[in-house]
């Protein structure tokens, strides 16, 4: 059995090069992965914000709703 050394710069000359491929290859896939990530930052981001403000009534909620169409 041959047995390969690589020395950690040349690992990470790998893994960009296998990389920037990828990225030309597949780009849809890195917008996708963005796309999500945005998403869930701005969920967080809702979600500690509501933490914060006043708990309202369903009524209250629909009543605005009915307001806004």
């Amino acid at each position: 059995m041959v047995y390969t050394t690589l020395d950690e710069t040349k690992i990470k000359d790998l893994f960009k090069q296998a990389f920037e491929e990828l990225f030309q290859e597949r780009k849809d896939l890195f917008y996708e992965l963005v796309t999500e990530i945005i998403e869930d930052s701005a969920l967080l981001r809702a979600i500690k914000d509501g933490e914060e403000t006043a708990i309202v009534s369903r009524e209250e909620v629909f009543q605005v709703l009915e307001r806004m169409s």
